[in-house]
């Protein structure tokens, strides 16, 4: 029987980012994941001899300076091919047929407004004011976890935000429009949440040329270099608990190992399913996990082009129309979409790009007891209708789109659900509610205490904002002065 300092499970993105730092401070680290391929939302497939991502689309923040830079540096994930979007327009809002261009910089980003908004000036000057205070308050939230910026701004409402510092209706659409990085719901999304991921791409936004594989697979890889192991095709069918403490971890139903911590990089209420019946988990405390909802899922098309039809854009774009609410999304794949270029390997024309619009676990929930590709010919259909929604959409933006389109693969929140191990499909995990951030917004610490949990439904979604939880993940078992030593954070 093997024994480790650290068991994690599950090689997304926040698994693998504390399998990296607890094996470089000298732990032996186990990282297991069920698949046959590390990455979670993170890795990429191959459809036709074509690569596509599976949720990696683009991240904010990786100039020289600024944090995500601090956090991949540290990470070994610099040197990939990283390839910054336009910085005059990294966003491009389309409500019905007029357009708006986001910029990079917080002063670059207002004057680009105040060209089709003169009016709200001071608007837009508090309102990147505010962004800019929750940037640059992140190294003190790893400083000083609790008595941040952050501890209030989760309990307060960012729509209510914006209503009271824009007062032009039609700037708020605008600037809530690249809203499918994160789920807007005006009576529960956070201030913080909303500012914290909106500034960092306000400071700078980069795709990932050739996918995200290839952070995974170097972080994998940093891993093994540092004395660790990470396996595939290895999932985690039990959790046992001995003396008010996880002391096996069963893989496989047949493999047993030891571990002095565990870490769970996955929906909590799936790590929780894992442990079998002890004192340690009141059912009170199974019944409040069990019970937080999800944020909506995605409807996903992946095109590949005809060759030498669709010229390259450097930025990403947000289609609304003009009767979209997009404080109130209604997944129904009609008012909203997101059109984003993988960055073509040669040549100014696109080769791939991902169209992608809010889908609610209820259309597909009928399905959920069938297997890929036994769910038959309603199913077929029902992604088939939703692609030629897309299509729709799209040309509203690129015109004849339909006729480019090689090949389409599509996906729904059932496949996110079965592949990379999503509960309910959900983009963005738990929805964090300000009415009630601490029923909402989670510790990495669970009633036993060498069991913890890190990943998106924690805090903070996206690559930020999961990073920044994988490091509050680490402090549990390291202590926070060596994680803030390990990446220099007072340096920041």
């Amino acid at each position: 029987m093997n024994h480790y300092d650290v068991t994690i499970l599950g090689a997304g993105l926040g698994g693998l980012e504390c399998g990296f730092l607890l094996s470089r401070v000298g732990l032996k680290v186990l990282v297991v994941e069920k698949e046959p391929h590390v990455g979670g939302c993170l890795q990429t497939f191959q459809r036709g001899g074509h690569t596509f991502d599976t949720g990696f689309h683009y991240v904010g923040g990786l100039a020289e300076g600024q944090t995500l830079n601090h956090i991949f540096r540290y990470f070994g994930l610099l040197d990939l091919p990283w390839h910054q979007l336009d910085t005059e327009c990294f966003d491009e809002v389309v409500i019905g047929d007029k357009q708006y261009g986001f910029a990079n910089g917080h002063e670059a980003f207002v004057e680009h407004l105040c060209q089709q908004f003169p009016h709200q000036r001071e608007a837009l000057t508090q309102y990147v004011k505010m962004l800019k205070m929750v940037g640059d308050n992140l190294p003190k939230s790893i400083l000083q976890p609790g008595q941040d910026l952050g501890a209030s701004l989760f309990a307060r409402s960012a729509h209510e935000f914006l209503c009271e510092t824009v007062t032009d209706p039609l700037l708020r659409q605008v600037l809530s429009g690249t809203s499918l990085k994160m789920e807007l719901k005006a009576d529960t999304l956070p201030l913080y949440v909303f500012a914290q991921i909106n500034n960092s791409f306000i400071q700078s936004a980069w795709r990932l040329k050739g996918g995200g594989q290839q952070l995974v697979d170097a972080l994998a890889n940093g891993i093994r270099n540092n004395g660790g192991e990470v396996r595939t095709m290895s999932e985690v069918t039990a959790l046992r608990e001995n003396n008010g403490m996880i002391s096996e971890v069963e893989i496989n139903h047949n493999d047993i190992v030891t571990s002095q911590w565990v870490i769970g990089n996955m929906h909590p209420s799936r790590l929780l399913s894992l442990v079998e019946e002890t004192k340690m988990l009141r059912r009170i405390y199974r019944q409040r996990i069990g019970r937080l909802e999800n944020t909506f899922g995605m409807f996903t098309a992946n095109l590949r082009l005809k060759e030498n039809t669709l010229p390259y854009a450097n930025r990403n774009v947000f289609w609304h129309s003009n009767k979209a609410d997009v404080w109130n999304p209604s997944n129904n794949g009609e008012e909203s979409l997101l059109i984003s270029y993988q960055v073509p390997e040669n040549g100014e024309f696109a080769q791939n790009i991902d169209l992608l619009t809010p889908m609610s676990w209820g259309e597909v929930e009928q399905w959920q007891e069938t297997t890929v590709g036994h769910r038959g010919d309603e199913y077929k259909q029902l992604k088939q209708m939703w692609l030629d929604k897309t299509l729709t959409m799209a040309e509203h933006c690129l015109p004849g789109l339909s006729s480019m389109v090689d090949k389409a693969f599509t996906s729904t929140p059932l496949t996110y659900n079965n592949y990379v191990n999503t509960a309910q499909g959900s983009a963005y995990g738990i929805r964090k509610d300000y009415n009630n951030p601490l029923g909402t917004i989670l510790a990495p610490q669970t009633p036993i205490p060498n069991l913890l949990l890190t990943g998106q439904s924690l805090n903070l979604h996206g690559v930020l904002g999961t990073s920044m939880t994988s490091l509050f993940t680490c402090a549990s078992i390291v202590g926070l002065d060596k994680v803030i030593d390990e990446l220099k954070v007072r340096e920041w």
